[in-house]
């Protein structure tokens, strides 16, 4: 449900329904430069993409950088969540 243009008090009213009954709700309005959005997906399942991790062999590299890990930007995964 997208509800946008309404007082407070009927957004937070459509937002109990719908949150009670499992429907994911969006609401938001603009006022000039200024606006808002809100959302509420209750409980949802969605992928976040995460860089790899690669890992540093510490004998193969010396000085203080040797212990940071590196990241390869290049390759990644999907996490679902």
């Amino acid at each position: 449900v997208c509800v946008t243009c309404c007082s407070r008090d009927v957004m937070v009213r459509i937002d109990q329904i719908c949150h009670k009954n499992s429907v994911k709700f969006f609401t938001g309005d603009v006022f000039g430069y200024h606006g808002f959005m809100f959302a509420d997906l209750g409980e949802h399942e969605f992928v976040e993409e995460k860089t790899k991790v690669a890992k540093v062999n510490p004998s193969m590299e010396d000085g203080p950088d040797a212990k940071k890990a590196k990241i390869d930007s290049s390759e990644t995964t999907m996490v679902k969540k």
